[in-house]
């Protein structure tokens, strides 16, 4: 199904791009376009394997510089945002007072809606790299964010830090992370999988360091002082922007005016039914996904008490989140099909039961075990989202595809965190909120399990269709054929 919207697509910028009579998609646009062009169509046959040269892929070269610089961006806008559990309890001593019945639920707002902005503007920032490409939209984003992130360091009221921290900081990673994502796929194509999980085991690596630095740094420096120091990480990140060389041909520019609309607002990926699950699946399952990175260092503390070293935890999820990325991004390149969604599938079910064993671990060996569990399915599912988007649409619409699912996962990861921090508050107890953030990733994961079933079901249709439509071609070309034959024949009787 999305190979022919692929095809289409291309089809509607050069009519005479459609002449490959191997496939029945070929057949099919010629009859729809008008038989009379054939002559044309024959004409015309080398432009086609002109193209086809053109968008090779590398596999490498310049690509493994895109691949750092990518992998960078991963690790230094999804390590501090994971590393904001200890940022919390910064500002609940900076911010607020131990009297404060809300002081949590208000606190939490500021790294819920962080989290929350990257993905909301996701959409917006797809738009942004479709015109104005990825180089472009990525060193913007990294110098917004790190003015954010720089006045947020300057900031002494928590209603402040909502906008520059929680606005702006993480705008600026959102214009900065989805061409990370995109511009990989101009480089890379048999290896995208592998590459992806390497990519995104940027923050894996940075989760596992930044908890150590982090509680030095606020120890002897101060929240407003360790915000600065993160600004070097948002500098290096402008840089790394620079090197989005984009390899894939931008579209024409004498286009129509409706095809220009098109870029803007591509509405051929809500035609995959496949699709529309997944980018309402993966919504649903976030809603409990983000509680733990932002309450699970303030359990730890009530729970085993304040001397505990709480930070193994945080680098136990980033170890084995970054193993499941090496290993599940490699699997995603040699199971072809469905079988990424089924990955993804088994890896919110560990993620929902995790999540409800953590207020059942006594001991702080068992709260381990869960954590390297939960990072190593969180890998999984991290690593095989930009796979399972090309292979739902196709890469001509992989852009927008990332950022409206980016968009629609932004509602979840906002609420999630404040409404466990609301229950924490009036029951006196971490515990019904872990447990109640377990069950979305379950429900997810169940939805999901739909569009292996959805995407075989029209792969038949679409394969049936197109074999009786290539039939009926067949037989209309024979029929002119004979035609033609028969109105030979009485010329030359008459001759």
């Amino acid at each position: 199904m999305t190979e022919g919207n692929n095809v289409t697509e291309s089809d509607t910028k050069d009519p005479t791009a459609g002449d490959v009579p191997v496939e029945p998609v070929s057949a099919k646009e010629e009859k729809e376009e008008n038989g009379e062009y054939k002559v044309v169509l024959a004409e015309k046959a080398s432009p086609p394997a002109a193209e086809e040269v053109e968008f090779v892929h590398p596999e490498g070269g310049w690509g493994w510089v895109v691949m750092l610089a990518s992998m960078w961006c991963n690790g230094s806008v999804f390590g501090i945002q994971n590393s904001f559990g200890l940022l919390f309890l910064s500002m609940l001593r900076e911010f607020g007072s131990e009297h404060d019945p809300d002081l949590r639920f208000r606190t939490s707002w500021v790294g819920s809606l962080s989290m929350g902005m990257i993905f909301f503007c996701s959409p917006i920032v797809s738009i942004f790299t479709d015109i104005f490409g990825c180089r472009i939209t990525a060193v913007g984003g990294a110098a917004v964010g790190l003015v954010g992130l720089l006045a947020s360091s300057f900031v002494k009221s928590l209603n402040v830090m909502y906008f520059t921290y929680g606005v702006v900081f993480a705008c600026g990673c959102s214009f900065a992370y989805q061409p990370s994502l995109v511009i990989l796929g101009h480089y890379f194509k048999k290896r995208l999988g592998l590459v992806n999980g390497i990519v995104t085991a940027g923050s894996g690596i940075f989760t596992v360091t930044l908890p150590f630095i982090l509680s030095q740094l606020l120890e002897k420096v101060g929240l407003q002082n360790t915000l600065r120091v993160f600004c070097i990480l948002m500098f290096v990140l402008i840089l790394a922007g620079f090197t989005y060389k984009p390899l894939l041909p931008a579209k024409p520019a004498e286009t129509q005016t409706g095809f220009r609309l098109s870029r803007i607002f591509n509405m051929n990926i809500w035609k995959s039914v496949g699709y529309r699950i997944w980018a309402f699946g993966i919504p649903a399952a976030l809603y409990g996904y983000y509680v733990p990175y932002v309450h699970l260092m303030s359990y730890v503390e009530e729970r085993f008490g304040p001397d505990t070293n709480k930070e193994i935890l945080l680098l136990c999820i980033g170890i084995t989140s970054c193993l499941g990325r090496f290993i599940f991004g490699s699997v995603a390149d040699f199971v072809k099909g469905s079988n990424k969604v089924f990955l993804q599938v088994l890896s919110f079910l560990i993620i929902g039961v995790m999540s409800m064993m953590i207020p059942l671990c006594n001991i702080f060996g068992g709260l381990i075990g869960v954590c390297l569990l939960m990072g190593l399915f969180d890998g999984c599912f991290i690593c095989i989202m930009a796979p399972i988007a090309f292979e739902l649409v196709g890469a001509k619409d992989v852009s927008q595809a990332i950022g409206f699912l980016l968009g629609l996962m932004s509602v979840p990861m906002v609420a999630g965190p404040p409404i466990a921090g609301f229950l924490r508050d009036k029951l006196g107890s971490y515990d019904m909120a872990f447990y109640l953030a377990g069950i979305p990733p379950i429900i997810g994961g169940i939805v999901l399990c739909l569009i292996p079933w959805v995407e075989a079901r029209n792969r038949r249709k679409q394969k049936e269709g197109l074999s009786k439509e290539y039939d009926a071609n067949q037989k209309m070309i024979e029929l002119e054929k004979a035609q033609e034959d028969a109105k030979n024949k009485i010329g030359d009787s008459v001759l």
